[in-house]
């Protein structure tokens, strides 16, 4: 699976640079933090390293 937007995209960068130690889980915030929680370092990957062109910055929550 890729992410859906531009915000989603980085939000899973900075959980994977947690996950793998990079940074310290206690700078996560939000998205990137239930990121962290709730994914593996495969899923991040497969998120954070999603094309950014064409994608919104945000996507709605309404579905």
């Amino acid at each position: 699976m890729s992410a859906q937007s531009k915000a989603q995209q980085r939000a899973a960068g900075a959980a994977l640079s947690a996950k793998r130690g990079e940074t310290k889980v206690g700078e996560l915030q939000g998205a990137s933090k239930q990121m962290y929680d709730s994914m593996s370092e495969d899923e991040l990957e497969d998120y954070a390293s999603t094309d950014l062109d064409g994608l919104p910055e945000h996507v709605d929550d309404d579905d």
